[in-house]
């Protein structure tokens, strides 16, 4: 025992010391295991926020795949060439149809367009579901009303100058369709394209394919084109085919959706007159 007590006997000041070490080993074991739990806790956050950065990024490539092969309603007339690509045309199949375009001819069926354009059947089947043709154009089984534009007309028959009288002259036009085209041509500001007769309440097509035979638009209104992504409300209810109810829908909608890049959005408008989408373009424009 002796031989143990001598061995293990410790004075004060190595008592003291030991103390010490055993307070500086405990503080240090104790500094590195919250350290180490800190930093377990920052990477588990962060894991945390990976994660759910990851969930939203996999849930906005869903839905963009989910709508990356929807086709919005369109009118085949108005397609261009990046719109052609986007649908599937071949360069031959969309120069064709815009060539038939710029002879100033127009598209009013499925079957033209596939006639014209020559694109397969399987590529029509596809896309003719999107097509949206003028009301007009269903009720004259396809006749080309642009077409009869372009006959030869007399000096003096302009559109927007004729009076009720001169109307008159027409077969299929009486006192009220005169007076009815004289009171919407004056409610519009003038007729920019011979297309806007269609609007006029009673007129047959055959009765309209008569006016543009003797009839042209020689004197046009001046008007500025707006942008459809900077014009505000009041100015879009002031254009022809615009209530103030409807033009309030169309800036809530570009607001929502940071404007248009198309026409063929605002099909996504609940109540919009797509059908009349041709003539709106006449006072409208995207960029």
């Amino acid at each position: 025992m002796k031989f143990l007590r001598s061995h293990f006997a410790l004075s004060r000041s190595q008592q003291n010391g030991i103390f010490v070490l055993v307070i500086l080993i405990i503080s240090f074991q104790a500094f590195m295991f919250f350290d180490f739990s800190s930093e377990s806790e920052s990477n588990h956050i962060d894991q945390v926020t990976i994660k759910e950065f990851q969930e939203r990024l996999d849930s906005i490539n869903q839905v963009s795949n989910r709508h990356k092969d929807t086709i919005y309603p369109f009118n085949p007339n108005y397609i261009s060439d990046f719109k052609g690509y986007q649908l599937g045309m071949s360069l031959e199949e969309i120069d064709r149809l815009l060539a038939f375009r710029e002879s100033g001819k127009w598209i009013n069926s499925v079957e033209d367009f596939q006639k014209v354009s020559g694109v397969s059947d399987s590529l029509l089947k596809k896309i003719s579901p999107s097509f949206r043709f003028p009301e007009w154009t269903q009720k004259r089984n396809s006749v080309n009303i642009q077409q009869k534009d372009a006959r030869p007309v007399s000096a003096t028959s302009d559109l927007n100058s004729a009076s009720a009288e001169d109307l008159k002259l027409i077969n299929g036009i009486g006192e009220v369709l005169s007076q009815r085209i004289v009171k919407y041509r004056t409610s519009i500001g003038g007729f920019l394209s011979a297309i806007q007769l269609n609007d006029v309440y009673g007129l047959t097509p055959e009765v309209i394919a008569r006016i543009n035979e003797n009839f042209e638009i020689r004197s046009k209104p001046d008007i500025v084109i707006k942008n459809l992504n900077l014009i505000n409300e009041e100015e879009l209810s002031e254009i022809p085919y615009f209530s103030s109810n409807l033009a309030k829908e169309v800036i809530k909608f570009r607001t929502l959706y940071e404007g248009f890049s198309s026409f063929e959005e605002l099909s996504k408008i609940e109540a919009f007159p797509y059908d009349k989408i041709d003539r709106i373009k006449l006072y409208l424009a995207i960029k």
